[in-house]
């Protein structure tokens, strides 16, 4: 029986500000995929912290993570101010450090509000499309990169042909997604999960300008660095909307950025990637 999204980002506690994760996801090549080491790691800090949400983080990935073994989550109480608490998590594997990040939470408050709008040109509603499960099936990819189930996201491509293809396009991507299955009403279960989810695609919106997939074997991609903001509240079991372009590629990096809305239209978070894209000769 397939785990549940809940059950992944869920992290044990170990010791006093020291957690240790219970489940793990492949990513396609073999290796932890970041969405979960990024939505664990925001977990294990809110352990450490009341009465506050999160409300951005920073993070380096640093070394790949082996799906053959626990991550555990070292979380720093910097700080714990009047309207704001600070903490940083490094994620370790074997002793050493996989992965690091930074994140603040704040008390609610009340304070001036306004908001970039959704895009509506081109807007197809999620019932009406095809998920990436779906999609790798037709395209008849074989291996791990067709098995999208166990990412536990249902992710639909308003352009179906972005995700799988090597056609040369405008850096910009729009996904609609949702968890499979329904979390708890606990606020932080959905941060983490859209943390998680937010590592999903975006890295690949760098490539579309150029010939090639992110799923080609003579590429090495991988996520360098993730920071997000956290603007309103939401619910990942329900459909969002994932609103992608990439400004820059460069020196093998591609700079990426993401608006996530509600589908009534309020923006509730802001990603930002930059990530390997190397080309491996022969």
């Amino acid at each position: 029986m397939q785990q549940s999204l809940s059950t992944l980002l869920d992290v044990e506690r170990l010791d006093s500000n020291l957690y240790r994760s219970r489940a793990h996801v492949e990513n396609y090549r073999k290796v932890l995929f970041g969405g979960q080491v990024l939505g664990q790691a925001l977990m294990a800090a809110a352990r450490t912290v009341e009465d506050r949400l999160p409300h951005s983080l920073h993070a380096y990935f640093l070394r790949p993570g082996s799906s053959e073994m626990p991550v555990i989550y070292d979380v720093d109480p910097i700080r714990d101010g009047g309207s704001f608490t600070t903490r940083r998590v490094v994620a370790r594997q074997n002793g050493k450090a996989i992965f690091n990040m930074s994140c603040s939470f704040q008390i609610a408050e009340p304070g001036f509000d306004h908001q970039a709008e959704m895009p509506t040109d081109g807007i197809v509603p999620p019932e009406e499309l095809k998920n990436t499960q779906q999609l790798a099936e037709e395209a008849g990819m074989n291996g791990a990169a067709s098995n999208q189930r166990r990412y536990m996201v249902d992710f639909r491509p308003i352009d179906p042909m972005s995700y799988f293809d090597a056609e040369v396009r405008e850096p910009r991507c729009m996904f609609w997604f949702r968890v499979d299955g329904q979390l708890s009403d606990d606020p932080i279960e959905h941060r983490s999960a859209l943390c998680y989810a937010s590592d999903m695609a975006l890295l690949g919106t760098s490539l579309q300008p150029h010939k090639i997939s992110l799923f080609d074997p003579h590429l090495m991609p991988a996520s360098l660095d993730h920071a997000m903001w956290f603007h309103r509240e939401f619910r990942a079991d329900e459909w969002l909307l994932y609103v992608t372009d990439s400004p820059s590629a460069s020196g093998a990096r591609g700079y990426c950025r993401g608006q996530i809305f509600t589908r009534d239209g309020r923006l509730v978070a802001s990603t930002t990637q930059e990530g390997l894209i190397r080309q491996i000769k022969g």
